[in-house]
């Protein structure tokens, strides 16, 4: 008997808002009658004034662009969404830098001092930049983040392949998944992007143990793979997937832990320096992460921390980040189709 696969019917964007009628949601139809209204207004108070010719004229290029704000969508957003956030960010200072608002010692602040000297001779106005405001307000060393002042932890998941299971086994998959969904008492976040992956690194490293091999065919063979790496990595364009849910500490942190390892899948809570090279990750995805832990936010740097969080980061991708038979580390997709299999780690001590 062909086993049967779960089928559910979810929609493309379930975020979509509901048709109210002739198939246009409520904003939509907002726009469209303030416009309309507004216009008939206009035209039974002046229309005597003007040829009707005159007022079509004038119609047709307003009725055009209501109808684009009020059906367009760009990058995602509907239009009149996106313009709203577009004159917002123009009301916003170019220059900003993180700090403070109103700490002492800031402009037009009580013992704030106004040098007379310049530090760089220009004759251009000095562009002073602009307090940084940022949802994240603090980061702890065990990871804890507070967000629009409610505390989250994050933690790294990994990924499996369903399609690859039995339609019993798939089952199982969205009974736990679900089972954890509705157990949630707090607000969660699951984040899933991709990152331009590096394979440079594995091909030296490679390389780097070929030369303590014993015969001289394995020293070859690896030579081999290391170009394969190589050409892997010029050809295909890997991609590195990062999927990371932000919930709640307590005990929100040990139920997600404990359904994730439930259903296969790893789960690691992650520390303040792996928040730290995940934020820096989502900010510019397109720079490869810098080596070693980041620092956290008011967490001072010492020397033998930094030795020995680069000794625990190094034992942990000596273990986990293996390269499979295709030449891609776990997890890692390329740009046109070579998918990996579950997880990765990087530098910065997060799975990926």
């Amino acid at each position: 008997m062909a086993d049967e696969l779960p089928r559910a019917a979810v929609p493309a964007d379930i975020d979509a808002p509901d048709t109210v009628a002739w198939n246009l949601t409520f904003r939509q139809l907002a726009i469209v009658g303030v416009v309309a209204g507004l216009g008939w207004l206009l035209y039974s108070r002046f229309g005597p004034l003007l040829p009707t010719t005159v007022w079509v004229a004038a119609g047709i290029p307003v009725a055009a662009a209501t109808m684009l704000v009020a059906l367009g969508r760009r990058d995602g957003l509907s239009l009149d969404v996106w313009l709203r956030h577009g004159v917002a960010l123009l009301g916003l200072p170019k220059v900003q830098a993180p700090g403070a608002t109103g700490a002492p010692g800031a402009p037009g602040r009580p013992g704030a001092r106004r040098s007379r000297r310049r530090l760089v001779a220009t004759t251009a106005p000095v562009r002073v930049p602009a307090p940084l405001r940022l949802p994240t307000t603090t980061i702890t060393a065990d990871g804890l983040v507070t967000v629009d002042g409610v505390a989250r932890c994050v933690i790294a998941c990994g990924t499996t392949n369903a399609a690859l299971r039995t339609g019993a086994e798939q089952a199982t998959l969205l009974d736990g998944f679900g089972q954890w969904l509705n157990a949630l008492t707090t607000p969660a976040q699951l984040v899933i992007s991709a990152q331009r992956h590096d394979l440079a690194p594995y091909a030296q490293a490679v390389l780097d143990h070929a030369a303590q091999l014993p015969h001289q065919a394995l020293r070859a063979g690896t030579e081999g793979y290391a170009a394969f790496l190589l050409d892997l990595d010029a050809t295909r364009a890997p991609l590195r997937r990062q999927v990371l849910a932000v919930v709640a500490p307590g005990p929100a942190r040990d139920a997600t832990v404990r359904a994730f390892t439930g259903l296969g899948l790893a789960a690691d809570p992650l520390d303040g320096s792996a928040v730290c090279a995940a934020l820096a990750a989502a900010v510019d995805p397109f720079t490869p992460p810098a080596p070693g832990p980041r620092a956290v936010p008011s967490v001072p740097v010492t020397r033998a921390a930094t030795r020995a969080t680069s000794r625990v980061r190094t034992a942990e991708l000596a273990d986990h980040n293996d390269l499979d038979d295709a030449g891609n580390a776990d997890g890692v997709d390329s740009a046109d189709g070579v998918d990996g299999d579950s997880d990765a780690y990087t530098p910065g001590g997060a799975r990926w």
